[in-house]
């Protein structure tokens, strides 16, 4: 066959268009470097967003928000999509009525006192100045005491005495044989109280120390047999009033009934913790339905208040 120079010149060019064909583009390598390259730019593509991306981000803030906290979840609180929950409010500075009550205590109030009546005996919680000044228009003392009759023990105050080891004796009784004589005017409730006999405590010999009170062997003695006690301290008199023996209380049996002591059967016109007590004493509470008149106390009976 004779080749004519037109199929020369086509043959050479297709065999130069396979040849450059095989050693460009159409080697498998380059066909595996090519999808591998692909891949890797695919994931960069998808870790680093490209600035189209980033500026489309930035564009919407609020769901840039949202991905943020999909992504870093606060270590504090739980991650919430409502805008208000990322907002801390602020502490109230106006106080609670817990806070402002647990800085006040509670005062007990004090025992209403008719003015009008002094007690049957003259009590405290606190000692007051100690101040024994006598007023000269008067004839008192700084705790409202009347002139103390010439020869009996003048009044010494509880927050200046001085108690010892020495042991003494005395005796001591209480009773309430008056009510006996006036159970009409007793509460009937209070009936079941009252001794048969009067004697609440029988007088008997008791020990004390030197340097205490009237009221000290009458606390010490009724806690020591118990028996009930219920007394009051008031600064006025400065000494302990007793309200109560055995569960019997002053105006259980009338408006003028109540407790009193005498000692050696003389009763003080002062407060039995301001009593200062000496070997021997006899001390003798009883329990007046007339105001100390119907127990032998002829100082209230002449007009002045009982002590």
């Amino acid at each position: 066959m004779k080749l004519t120079k037109n199929k020369i010149i086509a043959s050479v060019f297709i065999v130069a268009v396979l040849i450059i064909a095989y050693f460009g583009i159409g080697s498998p390598g380059n066909h595996e470097k090519l999808s591998g390259t692909a891949m890797e730019d695919a994931v960069n593509v998808s870790a680093d967003p490209t600035p189209d991306n980033k500026a489309e981000e930035t564009a919407n803030p609020e769901s840039s928000m949202q991905q943020e906290a999909t992504v870093q979840p606060s270590a504090e609180a739980e991650p919430s999509n409502s805008p208000d929950a990322l907002i801390t409010p602020e502490p109230s500075l106006t106080p609670t009525p817990e806070s402002k009550d647990s800085d006040q205590q509670t005062v007990k109030p004090e025992k209403d006192v008719n003015p009008t009546k002094k007690p049957l005996q003259p009590v405290s919680t606190k000692s007051p100045e100690p101040s024994m000044s006598v007023n000269p228009e008067t004839g008192k003392d700084l705790y409202l005491t009347d002139p103390v009759p010439s020869g009996k023990p003048l009044p010494e105050e509880p927050q200046d005495a001085v108690v010892t080891d020495k042991k003494m004796t005395a005796y001591l009784s209480v009773s309430v044989e008056t009510i006996l004589d006036n159970l009409d005017k007793l509460d009937p409730e209070k009936l079941e109280l009252v001794p048969k006999d009067g004697i609440i405590f029988a007088k008997q010999e008791v020990t004390f120390y030197e340097g205490e009170s009237v009221f000290n062997v009458l606390q010490r003695e009724m806690k020591k047999h118990k028996i009930h006690l219920e007394f009051e301290n008031t600064p006025m008199y400065n000494s302990a009033y007793i309200e109560g023996i055995n569960n019997l209380y002053e105006f259980d049996c009338g408006e003028l009934s109540g407790w009193m002591y005498k000692v050696d059967g003389w009763f003080p016109n002062y407060g039995s913790s301001r009593y200062k007590l000496k070997q021997g004493d006899v001390i003798e509470w009883v329990y007046t339905c007339d105001l100390g008149r119907d127990v032998g106390d002829t100082y209230n009976a002449a007009g002045n208040d009982a002590s």
